[in-house]
């Protein structure tokens, strides 16, 4: 996609944004069933993926772990961010890797120490580029690039989140009890 056929696309959807804000508020949705073992699957846009526990804390290595997920969604919207942008701002990427790695200690997540946070201590997102553009243009590509990324966005600034669940008896009852 050239530039130029970013910005015919993007462009009725900005000038209805401007006139209905409403209009941009979308509500994104996934949903996922628990399965065999300690697993869940989740249908996505393209497949299903089993997600289960990590071997560190006590799965077989056969299901997809959820942190990791967590990794490939953020190196997805960062490399989807990345291209749309570069488009936009006309720097030819010649070649281009998005690679993301986080650390965690599982202490945590198991229950083994209440002092150790649950969840990534740190993430690191690395871009590797192949491009004739200046440094200006990169550093300005990956500026823009963390402005717009969704996932990354996300992570930096930390959602409200708010839980809730419903209760249906998994018990046939019998109108005669």
């Amino acid at each position: 996609m050239k530039a130029d056929e970013l910005r015919s696309a993007q462009r009725p959807l900005k000038e209805r944004y401007h006139k209905e804000p409403q209009a941009a508020l979308i509500t994104l949705k996934t949903q996922g069933r628990l399965g065999e073992g300690v697993s869940c699957s989740i249908q996505t846009g393209r497949a299903l993926v089993e997600a289960g526990l990590h071997p560190a804390t006590g799965g077989t290595g056969m299901s997809v772990c959820s942190g990791d997920m967590l990794l490939e969604a953020l190196v997805a919207c960062a490399g989807v961010t990345l291209s749309a942008v570069a488009t936009a701002i006309d720097i030819t990427l010649d070649d281009a890797v998005v690679r993301a790695e986080g650390d965690l200690d599982v202490r945590g997540t198991l229950g083994v120490s209440r002092e150790v946070p649950v969840g990534f201590q740190s993430i690191r997102l690395f871009f590797d580029l192949v491009t004739d553009a200046p440094a200006d243009q990169v550093a300005k590509l990956i500026s823009l690039t963390e402005r717009y990324c969704v996932v990354y966005q996300t992570l930096r600034t930390v959602p409200q989140i708010t839980v809730t669940h419903s209760e249906t008896s998994g018990r046939q009852s019998n109108p005669a009890d």
